[in-house]
């Protein structure tokens, strides 16, 4: 990943996008996946600011289309054609956007070697000095009295994943609503909505439209306040743990962070007691009266405003004396709230504060084997749950079953929001999906990303097979968080969270030409438990969709 607080220059961030490993054995389709999911994130870190590693997916997946994945020896398959070509298609979209880009990323680094110079100039100056070898470490170009006005995305404050779990949850359960109330209004034509409520058959937001109208207020105010919290602690100099070698991700614990406002979007428009905060104290009531009583008469103004009521509306018709002048479109909302400020209330609060509690991305806390970052992936503590209750059926027969994980990038943190069922084949040894584009349809339709897979060994014990292995290696070829979970209900441990090493064992397994399905492989350590201190975090009340794709004679 790119580096959030040293600046990189447009060649280093380049260099490590060139940074990564192909091989040509995997299938052109597991390519092209990666591929995609590459696109998936460098939208979601360029709509969140972050110009470097916008830059470095961008560049990375121009490598891999133009100067691997169109010389794949499968790139004449019918299946591989229409994907190879809308994967190319991307590319000339990214190379506009990375001219865009590449100006902004010289200019930052040009700024930061200036301040650096200066930095070291005055310190030489005040010390005496003249060998800058000898300077601390903490002087890496961290202007440390830039004013908030100046402060970029990539700079902002990096927040521990362990610690700061209920506020990680909170930010889920929001971009899950916003999600699902963006679908809604861009529903494709052809599936109802009671299409998509049969297929959510689990998951702790079924209810997310009453959820949307309760929490629209609360949300603002409990995340604005726990990440007031944070900062404060943070400002006040209190470490979080190191759980990992320094790096550039690591900010110092004299970072200023920027203040989040208490109270929410709507808050700010109408306070409690009728005066519009952001407006100083400008009264509502005067602007209604004269609009009441456009009459030229100004020495009676207070009179006129009792009279409407009385011959617009009867009395019996209504309690509310501030309830719209026409009777029917009374009647029709009497029992809610009038419908414009409902549709208002809920727009407002959503997208303006969207800027407001972005203003940190959560630091990796552990490392592949080769010193490279992972991101944390946060996981639902009831998926297992959910999971081996889809699979009870199979698990009775003695069939094994599998699920994907799918969900989302945000604020440089992995959640799992949806267990995605797909169609399959199952034995007691092996478990194959079936119509993987149903599946990568429904993936690509919902706007999610791959992060692993999770099956069960019905009357096995918790490991990863051979043929796991391979499995898991087309997940992790290009997602290094990818995770695989295996659930062995009938033994003890029953289930784990797993990735393979990198180096050695991935390298192992996608360099191994063995035949059958089950083999053994003479490398140790090829795969690692991935939970914490891995960099999978479990996350109470996360948001939590399943979603069965098979068809319901075989569920």
């Amino acid at each position: 990943m790119a580096s959030i607080n040293a600046p990189l220059s447009v060649n280093e961030i380049t260099e490590q996008a060139s940074n990564f490993e192909y091989n040509g054995h995997i299938k052109l389709r597991h390519w092209l996946r990666s591929a995609d999911t590459m696109q998936k994130e460098a939208q979601v870190y360029e709509a969140e600011g972050n110009d470097p590693q916008t830059y470095l997916l961008l560049y990375r997946h121009a490598q891999l289309v133009l100067n691997f994945l169109d010389k794949h020896p499968e790139k004449h398959l019918p299946e591989n054609k229409k994907a190879l070509k809308a994967a190319k298609d991307a590319v000339l979209r990214d190379l506009e956007k990375l001219e865009v880009i590449r100006p902004r990323i010289a200019k930052r680094h040009e700024e930061y070697q200036e301040r650096r110079k200066a930095q070291l100039k005055a310190l030489e100056a005040l010390e005496g000095r003249h060998d800058a070898s000898t300077l601390p470490r903490e002087l890496d170009g961290l202007s440390l009295q830039r004013s908030r006005a100046k402060r970029r995305s990539y700079e902002k404050a990096t927040l521990d994943a362990g610690e700061n779990r209920s506020l990680a949850a909170r930010l889920a359960q929001r971009e899950v609503r916003r999600r699902d109330a963006a679908r809604r209004s861009v529903r494709q034509a052809g599936v109802s909505e009671e299409e998509e409520h049969e297929r959510r058959v689990g998951g702790v937001w079924g209810d997310w439209e009453k959820e949307l109208r309760r929490e629209s207020n609360e949300v603002d105010d409990d995340l604005s306040s726990q990440i007031q919290e944070v900062a404060r602690m943070q400002n006040g100099h209190q470490e979080t743990p190191n759980f990992s070698r320094p790096t550039s991700f690591q900010s110092p614990s004299s970072y200023q962070y920027p203040t989040v406002p208490h109270k929410s979007a709507q808050e700010r428009w109408s306070s409690s007691d009728g005066k519009p905060a952001a407006l100083g104290t400008s009264p509502a009531l005067p602007p209604k009266e004269s609009y009441r009583t456009p009459s030229d008469a100004a020495p009676r103004p207070p009179a006129l405003p009792p009279k409407p009521p009385k011959p617009s509306v009867p009395a019996p018709l209504f309690e509310n004396p501030r309830a719209p002048p026409i009777p029917g479109k009374y009647i029709d909302v009497a029992p809610a709230a009038p419908p414009l400020p409902e549709k208002y209330t809920e727009t407002s609060s959503t997208n303006p504060s969207n800027s407001e509690f972005d203003e940190f991305n959560f630091k990796p806390n552990a490392y592949l084997e080769n010193g490279d970052a992972l991101r944390t992936l946060f996981l639902p503590p009831d998926l297992r749950e959910n999971f081996l209750k889809v699979a009870s059926r199979n698990t009775a027969r003695n069939l094994e079953t599998c699920g994907i994980l799918c969900g989302m990038l945000k604020s440089n943190a992995l959640f799992i929001t949806r267990l995605l069922i797909p169609e399959q084949t199952s034995t007691s040894d092996t478990c194959e999906t079936v119509n993987e584009q149903e599946y990568f349809d429904y993936v690509d339709k919902e706007d999610l990303m791959v992060l692993g897979w999770i099956h069960t060994h019905p009357s096995q014990t918790c490991f990863m097979s051979s043929r796991d292995l391979h499995t898991h290696s087309g997940y992790q070829v290009m997602m290094p968080e990818a995770v695989a979970i295996v659930c062995a209900p009938s033994k003890s441990p029953s289930w784990g969270v797993f990735r393979l090493t990198d180096p050695p064992g991935k390298q192992a397994i996608l360099n191994c030409r063995q035949p059958g399905i089950f083999h053994p492989h003479a490398v140790d350590d090829i795969y690692i438990e991935a939970l914490s201190p891995g960099h999978v975090v479990m996350l109470p009340n996360a948001p939590l969709d399943v979603v069965d794709l098979r068809p319901k004679n075989t569920r």
